[in-house]
């Protein structure tokens, strides 16, 4: 298994896809996919496109739909919902499709839907991605930072260096670029005070402006719930670990 970390989707390779492709957009797109695929979403479709995602969830029923929408950090008019974790309570999304537009996690999701197989991560689930990939053992794995708006975020790098630190350092997978020894090394220097590197990420400083401390504090938890969101269909992601239980 040979890693690469790429730390925007418009820096991935153009002439190829990986076996699997990681997802990350700590701050917070793949948290709120996990978040809400782990208290009973039935699946979170996503869309790089705001008039997609109203044209195609308009077909589905409305009583089994939630709009969720963010640009800038704040919830898009009409939405159900915005782009926090913490809004993803069992109560309210339970048995429902999550119809989701970030302004940067799902723009990485769609550059690498074709890959065999496509994952998100984030640090609350590391633990069942990490677990995946030993197991599995795919021979490329792309760890894909979402970023903001095509620059670098802490985040997401921290976050590949949290998955990639334990693979690498258990000697089953190589190292297929230099952004994995950074990654590896970001997490190392900052792995005891998470919440710290994301308040000092530019993406966190936007957040505090915003009043939402609490959803840093959230996403910088590490291992806390067990669900692996995988890519079902383009663009449709669902826990593997309930499909396969």
């Amino acid at each position: 298994m040979k890693l690469f970390v790429y730390h925007t989707p418009e820096a991935t390779p153009t002439d190829r896809l990986p076996d699997c492709a990681v997802v990350i957009d700590v701050l917070r797109a793949t948290t709120t996919i996990a978040t809400a695929l782990f208290a009973g979403a039935e699946a979170v479709q996503a869309f790089s496109d705001l008039d997609d995602l109203f044209a195609v969830s308009e077909s589905w029923p409305a009583e089994k739909r939630l709009r969720a929408g963010e640009r800038g950090g704040e919830k898009v008019d009409g939405c159900d919902l915005g782009n926090s974790p913490l809004n993803c309570l069992p109560q309210v999304v339970t048995g429902k499709r999550l119809f989701l537009t970030t302004t940067n996690g799902t723009r990485a999701l769609k550059r690498v839907e074709a890959s065999p197989t496509v994952i998100t991560a984030a640090q609350i689930n590391r633990r069942s991605v990490v677990e995946y990939l030993q197991g599995a053992q795919p021979e490329t794995v792309w760890f894909v930072g979402s970023g903001w708006q095509g620059d670098y975020s802490l985040e997401d790098t921290v976050c590949a260096g949290a998955i990639a630190a334990e693979l690498w350092g258990n000697d089953v997978a190589n190292v297929g670029n230099d952004e994995v020894l950074g990654a590896i090394a970001l997490y190392q220097q900052w792995q005891s005070d998470l919440v710290g590197l994301l308040k000092l990420a530019s993406h966190g400083q936007r957040l505090l402006r915003l009043e939402k401390e609490k959803d840093i504090v959230y996403c910088a938890q590490s291992d806390t719930i067990d669900v692996l969101p995988m890519q079902q269909s383009p663009g449709i992601l669902v826990n593997h670990l309930k499909t396969t239980s």
